[in-house]
């Protein structure tokens, strides 16, 4: 899979997650071996893609055909596996979710921009 299409997918992967955020209903009971079970489930291959976009993203970069910076491929990947977690756990403010969600949607629309540029 190319990095445009890993991009892409993360895209829309958090989106989901950003509706999943806004839409579940709290407190969630984080003790709970069952949630955390299907939390594990869930989320494992969607680590996996945020992993495998990182490696391309940095590499990318690390070869300076974009506006990106290698700091901003690392922490927009560390961003979206918050943004996976906090939207199970529900554990951030709304205004924290959003800055992570629109923080992260703006470096992946760079990279993108960048690679249609080539």
């Amino acid at each position: 899979m190319s990095l445009k299409q890993h991009t892409e997918e993360m895209k829309q992967l958090i989106d989901q997650q950003h509706i999943r955020f806004l839409n579940t209903e709290g407190p969630v009971d984080k003790k709970s071996h069952e949630f955390f079970s299907q939390v594990k489930n869930e989320t494992a291959p969607m680590f996996e893609l945020n992993n495998a976009w990182m490696e391309e993203a940095e590499a990318f970069v690390k070869n300076r055909k974009a506006r990106v910076h290698p700091n901003q491929v690392k922490s927009t990947h560390e961003n979206m596996e918050m943004i996976i977690l906090h939207s199970y756990y529900l554990d951030v403010p709304r205004k924290r979710f959003k800055e992570l969600y629109q923080s992260s949607h703006y470096v992946l629309d760079m990279i993108l921009s960048d690679l249609e540029q080539q």
